[in-house]
């Protein structure tokens, strides 16, 4: 019998030859799957807060990662994330889960060290090779970073999901979180906004085949060069912008630093076919939950197309880091990110000031 498996760059072969489409055994794909900002709020809002004198960064105040001090020069950073597939291709999804679980501990200014896997997988559907491929794109991206894969865990599930538990290290003196932002300090973006749409058009089959190469590309592109910059100049915050979209998590960084932010519409960076796709109704359900949730501190000035609005509220799945940067180490930050590769970056807005965490959009 002829052998169907194909190369990761193919996909799997399924029944009948044909191709097996991660996205279609998901209901919501990557980033756009997770529960909404609101909820979460919600549910937190009635659970005790841990305290503990090494404790620097916990559930006090949202932010991407928790750091555990262990001694005076040492402390852990640890996250976990893990979520439906954002792309057919099981090798390229292991890659994007991998690529956006790691993408915590460099918001935080950390160094990954080690990972668990999370797997929950439908294995009587799709049988054991898909599944070997998303641990194989998943391991080959955590090698990358530096990293080990130590073990993991898995169950059946009816719908695929994978991501990381991950432990990396910081010095304390050199914690970033998304609580020191500054009046007058720009804010930079390091990657474009749009996943989250284009992952909806991958799943209804919108997409042409340069288009989703170019989504699966961005989307597991590791953060370590931004974070490599990002330490070398020094931030006054950082955050990934991930499922709460680029409107929810500077919300958090507005509200954890007690300022407010306006952002210029017409300087952040988008996928080609995002704003399109967006325009023509290709918006995830998760992009209309951050809405409710982040809409009310959201004040539009000028020229915002629907388009625009509706991607600021698009769940992002491995999205870029966004930095706090002074205003004298600006031009620093932005010639340490090219010189890293760092290209598709934009300089979206600036701290306006002392405030409750407002913001503004500002278009022409």
């Amino acid at each position: 019998m002829q052998d169907q498996r194909e190369t990761p760059a193919t996909g799997q072969a399924g029944q009948n030859g044909g191709r097996i489409r991660l996205t279609q055994y998901a209901k919501a794909s990557g980033c756009a799957a997770k529960l909404g900002p609101g909820i979460l709020a919600e549910i937190m809002e009635g659970l005790p807060r841990f305290e503990h004198p090494d404790l620097l960064v916990g559930l006090a105040a949202p932010d991407d990662a928790g750091v555990y001090r262990l001694r005076p020069d040492l402390a852990l950073v640890q996250t976990v994330d893990f979520f439906t597939p954002v792309a057919d291709d099981p090798y390229t999804f292991g890659q994007i889960a991998a690529a956006n679980a790691l993408s915590d501990i460099y918001a935080m200014g950390g160094t990954p060290l080690t990972a668990l896997n999370l797997v929950a997988y439908p294995f009587c559907d799709l049988g054991a090779a898909p599944l070997q491929e998303i641990l194989r794109g998943g391991g080959a991206k955590v090698a990358e970073a530096g990293a080990v894969i130590v073990g993991g865990h898995s169950i059946a599930d009816d719908e695929p999901k994978y991501g990381l538990a991950v432990t990396g290290i910081v010095h304390p003196d050199q914690i970033v979180t998304n609580a020191g932002a500054q009046p007058g300090d720009w804010l930079v973006l390091t990657k474009p906004l749009g996943t989250g749409v284009l992952a909806t058009a991958l799943k209804g089959g919108l997409l042409d085949p340069e288009a989703e190469r170019l989504l699966g590309e961005t989307m597991s592109t590791l953060n370590a060069a931004a974070a490599r910059a990002m330490r070398q100049i020094g931030v006054d915050a950082c955050t990934d912008i991930t499922g709460f979209g680029l409107l929810g998590h500077l919300r958090e960084m507005a509200l954890n630093s007690g300022v407010d932010l306006e952002i210029d519409i017409t300087a952040v960076p988008y996928l080609p076919q995002a704003r399109k796709l967006a325009g023509q109704g290709v918006i995830p359900a998760g992009a209309y939950n951050n809405r409710e949730y982040v809409a009310p501190y959201v004040k539009w000035t000028g020229a915002v197309s629907p388009a625009e609005q509706d991607l600021c509220f698009d769940p992002q799945t491995s999205g870029g880091l966004m930095m706090a940067v002074p205003e004298a180490k600006k031009e620093l930050l932005l010639a340490a990110l090219r010189q890293e590769g760092v290209r598709r970056y934009g300089v979206v807005g600036r701290v306006t000031g002392k405030g409750d965490g407002g913001i503004a959009v500002r278009g022409m």
